[in-house]
């Protein structure tokens, strides 16, 4: 698939009309940056209206070793360019399915509260092709409630972890704790496929060291059910502890969460 291929499809995906006005949202991101440490994360304000970044953050160089001048010219379809042909299409598949989702699914409410993550390789100046993960906020939306300008962070991972293109989409609840309401892999069929969205996110808070009553009290359950979830969980992992389930994912094989 070509740039030009990329660009219909993706335009598909998030055709919009109205331009909005983003200098405030830039303004603060861009305060922020200055007091961020440089770390294996970047991030940048995406307008997938114009196909442009509107701000990339300091840290992009020092993760990717890439000129952060050829992501202001060229935008998304420089950033295209060096994704793996591999996983083009399954990436272009994970984005338009996130947004049926979205506009299917997703009260227009409630549409500010969501965060997406999907993964994809990505060459980085030395030519190797690294794990990106990325998650993206929507910071505002067109005429039609889809989202054109977000907030995407950027986690590099070493190329030498296998992993499978996966999506999901979290809601913002009330408490401030996030739910998994769409998960999907890509790739293939995974041990993990038959995890539910509620045990994704206990398994997240456990990977988070939380107790099973700290993690009841997050979800708005009781601990009995949090601790018959675990007991479901390993016994579909065919694993005998959570130590193993935690070292398993932290080992970054398999992107379930």
């Amino acid at each position: 698939m070509n740039i030009s291929e990329i660009r219909d499809v993706y335009k598909d995906v998030f055709q919009s009309y109205n331009h909005p006005s983003l200098e405030e949202h830039v303004r603060k991101i861009i305060e922020l940056d200055v007091y961020l440490p440089y770390s294996s994360t970047f991030f940048c304000v995406t307008n997938t209206q114009d196909l442009k970044f509107e701000y990339i953050s300091k840290n992009m160089f020092a993760c990717l070793g890439l000129k952060k001048e050829d992501f202001e010219k060229d935008g998304m379809r420089y950033f295209w360019s060096r994704m793996h042909p591999d996983d083009v299409e399954l990436w272009l598949q994970a984005l338009n399915e996130l947004m049926v989702f979205t506009l299917n699914e997703i009260d227009l409410e409630h549409r500010d509260r969501m965060s997406y993550t999907w993964n994809y390789r990505l060459k980085n100046a030395a030519g190797d092709y690294v794990n990106i993960i990325q998650n993206t906020t929507p910071l505002v939306f067109d005429d039609c409630d889809k989202p054109i300008i977000g907030l995407a962070h950027y986690t590099v991972l070493s190329p030498e972890i296998e992993l499978q293109v996966c999506a999901s989409a979290k809601l913002l609840k009330d408490n401030n704790e996030y739910e998994t309401v769409y998960f999907n892999n890509f790739s293939q069929k995974l041990l993990a496929d038959g995890i539910t969205n509620r045990e994704r996110d206990i398994i997240r808070l456990l990977l988070l060291n939380n107790s099973s009553k700290d993690i009841a009290d997050k979800l708005n359950i009781s601990a009995n059910t949090v601790d018959t979830h675990r007991r479901n969980i390993l016994k579909k992992l065919n694993i005998s502890s959570t130590g193993e389930l935690i070292g398993m994912l932290r080992s970054n094989k398999y992107l379930i969460v």
